[in-house]
């Protein structure tokens, strides 16, 4: 019983200290959400401020037609509704914290009352029943007493029966002795003797019959009473054990949940007020950041550059033509093609024609340079590094979180090199630009000229295409090299001369040369080696080191940008760039081989020569800063064009990593000397091609092949 007070002392006070941690928990609750009330309502004040500093510019009267027409454009519309999110997100944080002050705090306060109310309550149910308990406790521990001492009586009025039964059997036994002892009297003397002794005997039994009749009754009614008295205790018992064990199992139950009635409840509504606030908060966030998504995916810069030129359109639009001013009553606003000025006119009409055809050829080049370039820094600035979701991935070690947070975009090592590599690349691509724009300027404005000559002058005066001309002339001083692709050519001409010369003199002199192949050279020295190669002479010939280097690669690009025929045929085309996709580049070495073979010898050859002599420049990479991806770039427009109806960006790109294969790869793709005779690049002593025709002879071939043209021309006008 005194263990069951104790326990029964110890539940009240578990219970006590329950429900002053629930207190202290809800009033935390309560300071937590009124702080964090208090960071939101900074927060959103915050986010006021940022946005309205921005949305003033915006609503300033300063310029803001200009600002208003400018909202079209789809980085101006991004920007518009980044600060709108930030608008929104300040309502919605000042929305939460509102709903922490007003709505979740008051709850947990009324969830607080409600637990202390009931808890007292319960405390009260509580002790009714450990009363109740202990009541019935007491009332067996009497019943028990009762049942001891009536137990007790009992035996010990049993014990005094059985020792007046003993008394009982031992004077009987004591008279039955004396009978036999007794000696023979006179009949009288004995008869005497014998009455008084019997009427002794006698009294002494009835004596001790009488004590065994009140022990027996005393036992009796003893025995009766503790048989009573032990029915009473083990009612009393199991009823005791039937409270004890309902009040265990059952009220205590019962009563930790009066303790706890409403307290969970309460507590979910208000902690889901939270969710759904936050949910709330969320889903709005993420209504906004849709919108921004969406036009982050609608940035686009020919929109907006349409947008733009129709906004301003009259600052963009073309002005008027240029109109014949007439001088001094000169009304006449036509060429004159009359004598004396007909033959000048006729001559600068095939000067400009010739000098068209080399512009635009080279013109060509510079914008497949120009291409590739920009999809290498569209590469570059397209890179998919945007992904942060590693940095969030917190795990339980500040270590770890401290690790995770560091290894972010910015502070990479390959940062400085990508953006280094990047700015190259900028540079190469606005000198390139501005190239082909300037060159394109040109074009257009001798074009005009020549167009309004040749309608001056009229179609017949054309014998020959002068673009046929001037290829002839200037890239194929002699025959064999104007014909490097016939399969019927010998295998000692098979190299080009052109191309022999400026190989030659790279492999002497510009192996360490820096921006070999992408530096443009000087237009002047260009015009006078194509000169030199019209009138048949090989300027490069000697150990001389007197050239411009950047313009010797030109003339070297310009050759296969000229030919009629690619050097890689546009038929296999296709099958060429399926090897690409290959990750294997054994595999896509003997795919490239496969290919190729089927290619006439003496083009088989031509290309042998050629990347052998890449491959070898791409190994001083260090100093001239050209590696087989950058050979590639420069290469890949000029020795293999997209066919028409490709996209010209994506396939280029194909295409460089294709020429990047052949070049690193040549030794693998090409047969060798054995299998394919004909001339071979030598690293140490550059083979030398030696003509047998001499100069003249080979102005003469060239003039013959300028009359074959014309007498083509010639047939095809009758």
């Amino acid at each position: 019983v005194a263990e069951i007070r104790a326990q029964l002392v110890e539940q009240l006070k578990c219970l006590d200290q329950q429900c002053e941690l629930r207190v202290q928990l809800l009033q935390d609750l309560q300071d937590f959400f009124r702080k964090k009330a208090e960071i939101e309502m900074d927060y959103s004040r915050n986010l006021e401020k940022l946005a309205e500093r921005f949305l003033a510019k915006t609503r300033s009267t300063k310029d803001q037609q200009f600002k208003k027409d400018q909202n079209v454009l789809s980085p101006v519309n991004c920007w518009n509704l980044l600060l709108n999110q930030v608008k929104r997100e300040s309502r919605d944080h000042t929305t939460l914290s509102d709903i922490y002050l007003n709505n979740i705090i008051p709850r947990f306060v009324q969830v607080s009352e409600d637990s202390g109310r009931l808890f007292k309550k319960s405390k009260e149910v509580g002790l009714q029943l450990q009363e109740d308990l202990m009541k019935v406790l007491n009332e067996l521990y009497t019943v028990m007493k009762t049942y001891h001492m009536y137990n007790a009586d009992s035996i010990s009025a049993q014990s005094k029966l059985k020792e007046a039964e003993k008394q009982e059997e031992k004077q009987i036994g004591k008279s039955v002795k004396q009978e036999d002892k007794q000696t023979p009297r006179s009949p009288d003397s004995t008869s005497n003797v014998k009455f008084e002794e019997k009427h002794v005997r006698r009294s002494s039994v009835k004596k001790i019959e009488k004590m065994k009749e009140k022990r027996q009754a005393k036992y009796t009614e003893n025995r009766l009473k503790a048989i009573k008295a032990r029915n009473e205790y083990l009612l009393a018992l199991e009823a005791t054990n039937a409270s004890v064990f309902k009040y265990y199992i059952h009220d205590l139950s019962d009563l930790i949940d009066c303790c706890d009635l409403g307290y969970h409840a309460s507590l979910n509504r208000a902690l889901r007020t939270f969710l759904s606030a936050e949910l709330n908060l969320e889903q709005s966030k993420h209504e906004g950041l849709d919108a921004i998504e969406n036009a982050v995916e609608n940035l686009d810069a020919n929109s907006d550059k349409q947008r733009l030129m129709e906004m301003y359109n009259n600052v963009f639009c073309p002005p008027m033509k240029f109109e014949f001013q007439p001088h001094m009553g000169d009304m006449e606003s036509q060429l004159c093609a009359q004598q004396p000025v007909q033959s000048e006119l006729v001559q600068r009409c095939q000067q400009l024609q010739s000098r068209l055809s080399t512009l635009k050829i080279e013109n060509e080049e510079v914008k497949k340079t120009m291409e590739a370039t920009l999809q290498t820094i569209q590469d570059i600035v397209t890179i998919e590094d945007f992904d942060v979701s590693d940095c969030f991935q917190y795990s339980n070690s500040m270590e770890s979180v401290k690790s995770t947070v560091s290894e972010t975009f910015m502070s990479k090592p390959s940062i400085a090199k990508r953006r280094a590599n990047q700015q190259e690349t900028e540079q190469f691509y606005f000198t390139k630009m501005k190239e082909y724009l300037e060159g394109r300027n040109l074009i257009t404005k001798l074009q005009a000229k020549h167009d309004l000559l040749q309608k001056t002058l009229g179609e017949s005066e054309w014998p020959f295409s002068f673009t046929d001309f001037f290829l002839i002339i200037i890239f194929f001083p002699s025959r064999p090299a104007c014909s490097c692709c016939d399969s019927g050519q010998d295998s000692s001409q098979a190299i080009p001369l052109v191309v022999e010369s400026c190989i030659r003199f790279i492999s002497r002199h510009g192996l360490q040369h820096e921006g070999i192949f992408r530096v443009s050279g000087s237009q002047v020295e260009v015009n006078d080696i194509k000169n030199a190669f019209e009138r048949g002479e090989d300027p490069l010939a000697g150990d001389q080191n007197d050239h411009d280097m950047d313009s010797i690669a030109g003339v070297l690009k310009l050759y296969f940008r000229g030919l009629e025929h690619p050097l890689f045929p546009k038929d296999i085309f296709h099958d060429l760039i399926a090897c690409v996709t290959m990750d294997n580049l054994q595999e896509r070495a003997l795919h490239v081989r496969k290919v190729l073979l089927n290619l006439p010898k003496t083009t088989l050859i031509v290309m042998r020569y050629l990347f052998a002599f890449l491959n070898h420049l791409s190994q001083f990479s260090e100093e001239n800063m050209m590696d087989p991806y950058n050979l590639a770039i420069c290469f890949g427009p000029t020795l293999m064009s997209v066919p028409e109806g490709h996209d010209q960006v994506s396939c280029q790109a194909h295409v460089n990593e294709l020429i990047k294969t052949i070049i690193i790869q040549h030794e693998n793709i090409f047969p060798g000397a054995r299998e394919l005779e004909g001339p071979v690049y030598s690293r140490a002593v550059p083979v030398s091609f030696c003509c047998s025709e001499s100069p003249h002879g080979e102005r003469a071939l060239a003039e013959d092949s300028v009359q074959d043209v014309t007498a083509e021309h010639h047939t095809s006008d009758d």
